[in-house]
């Protein structure tokens, strides 16, 4: 059932996001809250939308999916969460989406989804321009949670911290936590079961969620069973793939995590430093917020040689040079932890972005470190878009085993 449920849910997303367009028809009125003790990572919440499971079956029906429409078993609440998280170890607000299934009258489980990387603050999950496709899990009975990340929605003016793996997982954690707040001013009722999913930046964004979450006790949170698709675990190997000169077709990546790594830590280093120009004096206007990781990409070069700064590309080689760069790289892939819990990984075989090797590797370490619930399922023939959906097919039936 709910492996065809998420087929739906992929399709389905654009019709949501035209629903959500017409909050007079649909939506209730934007209920704030304000937030509670001064401790409680909670903020406030706000209804963004509320679909009746008669609306989506309806959907599902006059877009000739009728077929589905028996595998919608509850409305979605949709809500936006502020809370509190920490960047550079200060207090800030950030936010996500809880999606919420109506009128259950069991426990429902949670599932924490990391979505992949984006660029523009409009595709935060919070600004609901458009459902990911994760939030349709609600529909089949599972609380929802999609965070935006440190650096969009409530926190957009902070430069992403990209590929950072402990900003990355409390931005997870402490949502899961703020959450409870929610959960108890709308009364919702959870279960004791907890997944995190998520592909891409968000299969990274995944692991460092679990590991937090399984190495320190105090979040007091258990994770019932996690699957990461196609993140660059070991940045190391991915640095190594680089500084072999071949051509990369998404440098925008290359760009973000440089751009990142220098605001996260503080370095100040002039772009110059990293890249040749033209490009060094283009990346702040294209990393403003709104531009596509494509218009990004066209206004950068798929040679390295010819996008990175010289004298940067040349110490890359060298193994006592840049190394403020490669102990960040090393202290953010994933070396000193393997999974407690269930785990998953997933990868295309054919994927030119984020190696297979890089998953497959990561998978042997876990194993030789004494992981005992660990799978990894290599997607044959698809690249770093295509394995996505595949990945889902697998997936699914396999939470719903839990």
């Amino acid at each position: 059932m709910f492996k065809r449920l998420f087929i739906y849910a992929l399709l389905l997303g654009t019709l949501l996001s035209h629903a959500s367009c017409d909050k007079e028809a649909t939506a209730a009125a934007p209920a704030v809250v304000e937030a509670p003790a001064a401790k409680d990572l909670y903020v406030s919440s706000e209804l963004l939308l509320s679909v009746p499971k008669e609306l989506l079956q309806q959907m599902a029906a006059t877009q000739g999916y009728s077929s589905y429409g028996n595998e919608i078993k509850y409305g979605v609440s949709v809500y936006k969460l502020v809370y509190t998280t920490t960047y550079q170890e200060r207090e800030i607000q950030a936010s996500g989406l809880v999606c919420v299934p109506q009128n259950m009258t069991t426990p429902a489980p949670v599932i924490s989804a990391q979505h992949g990387t984006i660029f523009t603050e409009k595709d935060a999950p919070s600004n609901f321009e458009g459902l990911s496709g994760f939030e349709l899990f609600a529909s089949a009975g599972y609380v929802t949670l999609i965070p935006d990340y440190i650096g969009f929605g409530a926190s957009k003016d902070i430069f992403h911290p990209y590929y950072d793996q402990q900003h990355s997982a409390m931005a997870v954690v402490d949502l899961i936590k703020a959450a409870k707040t929610l959960y108890e001013k709308e009364k919702v009722t959870v279960s004791d079961k907890l997944f995190l999913v998520g592909y891409s930046e968000g299969g990274y964004v995944t692991l460092a969620a679990q590991k937090e979450i399984e190495t320190n006790p105090a979040h007091g949170l258990k994770v019932t069973a996690s699957a990461a698709g196609a993140g660059g675990y070991n940045l190391e190997e991915m640095l190594g793939g680089i500084k072999t000169g071949q051509a990369y077709p998404y440098p925008a990546y290359l760009a973000y995590v440089l751009q990142s790594y220098n605001h996260t830590n503080n370095w100040n280093r002039s772009l110059s430093e990293f890249f040749q120009e033209p490009y060094a004096s283009r990346l702040p206007a294209l990393f403003d917020g709104s531009k596509s990781g494509s218009t990004i990409n066209r206004e950068l070069t798929t040679d390295p040689k010819k996008l990175f700064n010289p004298e940067f590309f040349a110490d890359l080689q060298q193994d006592d040079e840049e190394q403020q760069l490669k102990q960040a790289l090393k202290a953010n892939s994933f070396h000193d932890w393997v999974p407690q819990s269930p785990t998953r990984l997933y990868h295309g075989t054919s994927d030119n972005i984020v190696p297979f090797s890089n998953s497959e590797k990561t998978y042997e370490r876990f194993q030789t470190g004494g992981a005992k619930q660990l799978a990894f399922i290599p997607i044959q023939g698809k690249g770093h878009g295509s394995a996505f959906v595949p990945m889902l097919h697998s997936l699914v039936p396999w939470i719903q085993e839990f």
